[in-house]
């Protein structure tokens, strides 16, 4: 990919947006889920926290990160994205999220374009696709919601 496109990602609103005034920064005190991810490569890190509601929708996020500003920005709008959904529904955003992010085969990234329209904000997240080695950056807090949610079943 030419360094021009690279440079266009890191100036698109939406992540520019998340990354310098991440959403919902504060650290929740007791949360009903807490979880965490490193990677230990280039350094990236993201903590969540999520409070339930007496339906078990989520109904509080808290989210810190360090890292890349694809890593920061990812973490702020998965944190808006998360409100009002059930734990399986989190999990089901998270496969749909990855499978669209690592689609490789012709057939499947059509089917991917098209997914990603539906994303919301999250959809912004769609273009880091294009620059294999930044998409462990926008994945890395998925990694961290699946470990952190499988450790309540």
């Amino acid at each position: 990919m030419a360094l021009g496109s690279l440079n266009d990602l890191y100036r698109d609103k939406v992540i520019l947006d998340h990354c310098r005034n991440p959403r919902n920064s504060a650290v929740l005190d007791l949360p009903d889920v807490s979880c965490e991810a490193i990677n230990p490569f280039c350094g990236d890190e993201i903590r969540f926290q999520i409070n339930l509601d007496d339906s078990n929708r989520v109904r509080e996020v808290g989210f810190q990160g360090e890292g890349c500003a694809i890593n920061q920005a990812a973490g702020s709008i998965v944190s808006e994205a998360l409100n009002g959904l059930t734990l399986t529904d989190v999990l089901e955003l998270s496969k749909k999220f990855s499978r669209i992010m690592e689609a490789s085969l012709p057939k499947d990234v059509v089917v991917a374009d098209k997914e990603a329209i539906n994303l919301g904000e999250l959809s912004a997240l769609y273009k880091v696709r294009e620059f294999p080695v930044r998409v462990k950056c926008a994945l890395l807090v998925w990694s961290a919601l699946d470990s952190g949610i499988s450790t309540l079943a």
